[in-house]
């Protein structure tokens, strides 16, 4: 059994999910639905993963309900405008062929553009119109967050960050427990980066008869953070499910937490520079 997480507008989450991106096509729905029935609930994609209809078409040919799911996609940047972003929230329910998106995100705050509070506002709006049941946002600094409370009154109810042991985001965290935002993990298993081949985490692996993934993913859950993980094969799919049998003591989450790095993200993609069109 997965336990459920509620945010703070009150949608429930599953305490993980699915990730997607890259997987798209007829691939991508096999590996979607094969995720679905294999017991992934929470499905995440976004507008610029250009698999959204991949997504719907997996909801359709799964042997579950959609009530049970909780499918999220991500407005871009290049949409952040007011109508722009009222459309394009349009188009991705048209993409994947569904009535509502259960959780919808602001992919990036690009805060050159000076638009994300507008892409904000339509979002909300969007909620209003029952388009979306829950809203959050995805890469945003606690300044960014900031602004969207100060200016609309709505604190977003997640924000989907870079999270893995080698970037731990320790402040980030503890900055969205504060204001009742879940933290979702990206790449929480830093991209089959060197991560999992590392001694220390190994070392708690052996101890719990587990894998390197299943302890980072264990790491996450303990932290109060909410992991996507990728896997194609139904193994793997598997593996990264069966995280709910056992826990980690106090110095496995040290020895994996002090691992993390001033310039740990993967790409150095910081969100008070970096943006996505």
């Amino acid at each position: 059994m997965i336990p459920v997480r509620t945010t703070n507008d009150g949608l429930t989450l599953p305490a993980i999910g699915f990730g997607t991106a890259s997987v798209k096509g007829a691939e991508g729905v096999h590996t979607m639905t094969s995720a679905i029935d294999a017991g992934y609930r929470l499905i995440d994609s976004a507008f610029n993963y250009e698999n959204e209809g991949a997504v719907g078409a997996a909801v359709k040919r799964s042997s579950v309900s959609r009530e049970q799911l909780r499918i999220t996609s991500k407005l871009p940047g290049r949409h952040h405008e007011y109508k722009k972003a009222i459309m394009a929230i349009q188009e991705s329910l048209l993409r994947a062929d569904l009535d509502y998106y259960d959780l919808y995100l602001v992919h990036w705050p690009n805060p050159k553009q000076e638009l994300f509070v507008e892409a904000w506002q339509a979002l909300i709006d969007a909620k209003k119109w029952g388009l979306i049941r829950s809203i959050g946002v995805s890469n945003f600094l606690p300044e960014h967050i900031e602004r969207l409370i100060d200016e609309t009154g709505v604190t977003p109810s997640v924000n989907q960050v870079e999270l893995h042991p080698y970037f731990s985001q320790e402040q980030q965290r503890s900055f969205d427990q504060q204001h009742g935002i879940i933290t979702e993990s990206w790449s929480p298993l830093g991209r089959a980066s060197q991560v999992l081949e590392d001694r220390s985490i190994q070392t708690i692996a052996d101890t719990h008869n587990k894998t390197i993934s299943q302890i980072i993913l264990r790491w996450h859950i303990q932290l109060g953070a909410l992991p996507l993980p990728k896997a194609s094969s139904i193994g793997r799919q598997l593996e990264n499910l069966a995280v709910f049998d056992f826990e980690l003591t106090e110095q496995d989450m040290v020895t994996i937490s002090i691992l993390t790095k001033t310039d740990g993200r993967i790409q150095d993609q910081d969100p008070a520079e970096y943006e996505e069109f």
